[in-house]
Order: C-alpha cells, then sequence, then structure tokens
C-alpha cells in the first residue's frame, strides 16, 4: 500500500493520566455516557511512549492514523518513509523522531504542581535529547467554571530549601501560595518554558504543544483520589536532584501576560478574508512552531516542512491530489513534508491550529 501523495487523519488516542478529566473528549467522539475519569488526554501526533508508573505493560501514547479505514501506528507509518514524511534536513539533524508532541487536555480538576525540565538539563543529567517545553492553546472552558485559569511561575518564590520541606511533608496550601491565578480565556496562547512551575486550572480544554517527551516533577502527590508512588513523582531521581529543575525567579502576573502570552503575528496573508497567523515561533523558543490559519472561501497552501493541524473552530473541506477530507471541529491531520500544496475550502470560515517541528538551520 502507497502511503505517499496523501493526508492522514488521526484516531483518538486516550492516555492514561494521575488526574482525571475527559468528559469533552467523550463528546466529541458521541460516546453514549460521556465522563471524566483517568483518561483525560488524547496524544496527537504521537511517537512518545507513556510513563505511566505501574502501567509499564500497557503500551499507551503512540498514535495512529487511518488510511482506507485501516489503522496504522504513527511511527511505523514515518519509519515507512522518513524522509517523504518528515524531510531529509530534518532526519539528518533528528532522525525519524518528529520532535513534537500535540494532545488535547481536557481537566475536571485542577492539575498537579509539576515542573520539566529544559533540554539543556535532560541532554545533561537525563541522557534525553529533548525536554519538555510547551505551549497552551485554550479552546473552551466548562459551563460550570466561572474564572478559568492556570499557575505559571512563582509570583511568591520560596526558597529551595522551604519549597523541599513544603513538598516533604505535602503542605499543597502554601506551595499554592507561592502562585498568584493567571486568569485565561478561549484564544489564549501560552508558553512554558523548562524549568517554570506550573498547573493547568480545571475544566478547561487546551491544545498542548511540546517537546516530545514525558518528563515531569510532580511536586503534588496525590489527585483524584491516586496517590502517585514515589518513582512517578520525581523522574526516577530523588526530590534534591529535581529541585535543580525548579527556576525560583519571581514572576509577576504582569510579566507572565507580557513574556509567556503569546501575540499573533500576521505572516500570510490569502485573500481578503484569509490569513495565517504565527503563535509560537523563535520570539518564545526555537523548539517547535505554531500558527493558525482562518480561511473563508479557497486557498492553495503550500509549506517547506510537515505540519500536524487541527480543527479549531467551523468545517471545511481540504482536497489534495485527487483526494478530498471533510473536517469538522476538532479533527486533526497529519500534512507530510512531501505534499507540495492543498487546497482548502470553507463557505462560513475554518480555523486551523497547524503545529510544526523545530527548524533545521
Amino acid at each position: 500500500m502507497s502511503y505517499e501523495d496523501k493526508l492522514f487523519t488521526f484516531t483518538q488516542n486516550r492516555v492514561w493520566r494521575t488526574y482525571t478529566g475527559g468528559r469533552t473528549l467523550d463528546q466529541i467522539v458521541n460516546l453514549d455516557s460521556p465522563k471524566d475519569n483517568h483518561f483525560p488526554e488524547d496524544w496527537i501526533g504521537s511517537t512518545t511512549q507513556a510513563k505511566n508508573k505501574g502501567r509499564e505493560e500497557i503500551k499507551e501514547g503512540i498514535s495512529s492514523v487511518l488510511i482506507d479505514n485501516e489503522v496504522v501506528k504513527f511511527d511505523e507509518l514515518i519509519n515507512s518513509n522518513p524522509n517523504y514524511f518528515l524531510g531529509s534536513e530534518h532526519v539528518e539533524k533528528f532522525g525519524n523522531n518528529p520532535m513534537l508532541l500535540v494532545k488535547y487536555l481536557d481537566s475536571s480538576v485542577r492539575l498537579h504542581f509539576q515542573v520539566h525540565p529544559t533540554a539543556e538539563f535532560a541532554q545533561k543529567h537525563l541522557n534525553s535529547p529533548c525536554g519538555k517545553a510547551e505551549a497552551y492553546y485554550v479552546l473552551q472552558t466548562r459551563d460550570e467554571i466561572t474564572d478559568p485559569y492556570i499557575y505559571l511561575g512563582f509570583q511568591h518564590p520560596p526558597k529551595k530549601d522551604e519549597l523541599k520541606l513544603m513538598i516533604e511533608d505535602q503542605r499543597i496550601d502554601d506551595i499554592a501560595d507561592c502562585f498568584e491565578k493567571i486568569e485565561v480565556k478561549p484564544g489564549d496562547c501560552f508558553y512554558i518554558p523548562g524549568g517554570i512551575p506550573h498547573a493547568i486550572g480545571e475544566g478547561i480544554l487546551i491544545i498542548e504543544i511540546m517537546e516530545p517527551s514525558d518528563w515531569a516533577v510532580r511536586f503534588e502527590f496525590e489527585k483524584s483520589g491516586y496517590v502517585m508512588p514515589e518513582e512517578a513523582r520525581f523522574m526516577n531521581r530523588d526530590l534534591d536532584f529535581c529541585l535543580n529543575v525548579f527556576d525560583f525567579k519571581e514572576i509577576s502576573k504582569k510579566e507572565v501576560y507580557k513574556n509567556y502570552q503569546q501575540d499573533p503575528l500576521l505572516i500570510t496573508q490569502y485573500n481578503d478574508v484569509s490569513y495565517k497567523e504565527s503563535l509560537i515561533d523563535s520570539r518564545a523558543t526555537e523548539s517547535f512552531r505554531v500558527s493558525k490559519s482562518v480561511v473563508k472561501g479557497t486557498i492553495e497552501k503550500s509549506e517547506n516542512h510537515f505540519y500536524i493541524a487541527l480543527i479549531l473552530e467551523g468545517e471545511c473541506t481540504v482536497q489534495c491530489n485527487g483526494e478530498t477530507l471533510h473536517l469538522n471541529k476538532f479533527d486533526k491531520f497529519f500534512c507530510p513534508h512531501g505534499i507540495d500544496s492543498i487546497n482548502i475550502t470553507s463557505e462560513h470560515g475554518v480555523q486551523i491550529l497547524e503545529c510544526a517541528p523545530p527548524l533545521t538551520r
């Protein structure tokens, strides 16, 4: 079977996590009784294995695509012709790793307080090519949530030895007092560098874009009735080691909005009402790129890299080499590097988030 000259839609790929959520993800696929559980995330375009202590025998995290009603693992698809799917320059620099992981994340509770290592820390101390810098694009909030928020950076930073005692004693109120709530709304986009402590508030559906790893220091141990084993808290290390991951600098709320909320930058005008804007680029990070296309009518779209696309609002048809995809809100697809161009048509308008790998030069 030829896997070339076409686009690929992703199946839903729910992954077990230590917190709960996922009711909205159930609704997206029209389950009869949508509910929150321990599968609050849908991993998209993933060749990354999830790290879940106690579930090592369960291989989860790798995405699948649909090809003529056949389900094919995403890593197997890439490995069948990496130069075509990822581009020869990307493969030369990064191998068959897309260097990108995208998720739908649907929280019913505030997530654990956590922090992720930088790429430099991971390369030096974790024998890993990448850390876990992240970006959030806020899609929607639940009706019952009146003040959606995230925590991002220490507004009231503790000293390292103070934080160590808070973590050891699990003084969650004291840890929370190190932060102030950062109010968010649909359409907001934030970048979270490695080292910056953070947590996502309850009742938020976000798209999370990140370096392709599952490294996390979770310094809150219990959530949704589940207590993490010690090995799952500190990346199989100890607390003293993981305290070195934290950035303890003070970040005011004003600085969070100024430095980490991303302002869109117009980069392409397709026609009078259709355009593409950059959300995450070298202004914030070299780790990955995120842009948003707004299309009404018909455009021809050509890129010089592969990308993972998600429909934010509206619907459209996408034509590629004689094949047509009909896409609705929440659908997601993969466009290989080897595709020269696609045509997108939307009568009433569509918004598409496009997640791309780091530049190779």
